[in-house]
C-alpha cells in the first residue's frame, strides 16, 4: 500500500525533524494539506512554509489545495518540485477539466478530491483525464476525525467508475486512516493511504507507517 503521511498532524516546532522522519521511512509520498479558511474553516500553512519543506523532503510532494480558485495557483505549486497537485471539485466545479488539463500541462500530475457529502458519480465525465482520485472521508480543514464508513461504498463506486473509464488513476482516502481503517478501504479498491495523526502522534511514527506500508 502506498502512503503518503499528512503533515498537518505534525508537531510544527518540529517540522524538520518529522520531514526527515518520512524521508527515512516506507512513505511514498508527503501530502501537504494547504487551506484558506474560505473553503475550509481552517488555515494551514502557506508557500514561504511549503519552499522550506521542499527543500528537506526527498519523498514525493503531495500537495492538496483545499482553496477556493485553486488555478491561481498550478505555477507556484509546480515551483515546489510537487508530483501531485490535487483541487477540490467543489472548489472548481463549472472549470475542473480545464484546471486538470492546466495541472497537467505544468509537467505535475492532476489530483481531484471530493468531500464526503459530494457523489461519486460526479467524476465519471473526469476521471480520464486525472492521475489521482481523492476520496475525503472526513469534511476536511481539521485533523484527527473519525473515519466516515460510507466512504468504502464511494471507493468500491469509484473503482468501477475507472475500470468502465479505462483509467488508470489511483484512489488516495483521507481521514480517520489507521491500520484497522485501512485495511477495509484498501480491501474496498484504495490505493494510497493518507494518514495524519495516526502516524504523527504514535509512539512509533515509522513503524506506523509500516503497518499501512504492509496492507
Amino acid at each position: 500500500m502506498l502512503v503518503s503521511p499528512s503533515l498537518l498532524a505534525a508537531d510544527f516546532t518540529n517540522l524538520y525533524r518529522d520531514i526527515e522522519l518520512i524521508n527515512n521511512s516506507r512513505a511514498s509520498a508527503l501530502h501537504l494539506d494547504v487551506m484558506d479558511g474560505v473553503f475550509v474553516p481552517n488555515i494551514s500553512f502557506g508557500f514561504s512554509v511549503m519552499e522550506q519543506i521542499a527543500k528537506i523532503c526527498k519523498k514525493d510532494l503531495d500537495v492538496h489545495l483545499m482553496i477556493v480558485n485553486p488555478e491561481r495557483y498550478i505555477s507556484r505549486v509546480r515551483d515546489l518540485g510537487a508530483t501531485y497537485m490535487t483541487v477540490h471539485l467543489e472548489a472548481c466545479q463549472t472549470h475542473i477539466h480545464r484546471t486538470v488539463q492546466q495541472i497537467k500541462e505544468s509537467g505535475m500530475k492532476p489530483g481531484i478530491a471530493i468531500n464526503p457529502g459530494t457523489p461519486v458519480s460526479w467524476l465519471s465525465d473526469v476521471v480520464e483525464d486525472a492521475d489521482m482520485i481523492l476520496i475525503m472521508s472526513v469534511n476536511p480543514g481539521f485533523g484527527g476525525q473519525k473515519f466516515i464508513e460510507h466512504s468504502t461504498t464511494k471507493v468500491k463506486q469509484l473503482r468501477e467508475i475507472l475500470k468502465s473509464a479505462g483509467s488508470n488513476a489511483i484512489i488516495q482516502v483521507d481521514g480517520g486512516i489507521n491500520d484497522t481503517t485501512g485495511k477495509i478501504i484498501a480491501e474496498a479498491g484504495a490505493d494510497m493511504l493518507v494518514a495524519g495523526s495516526y502516524v504523527f502522534k504514535a509512539a512509533n511514527p515509522i513503524n506506523a507507517i509500516d503497518l499501512l506500508a504492509d496492507i
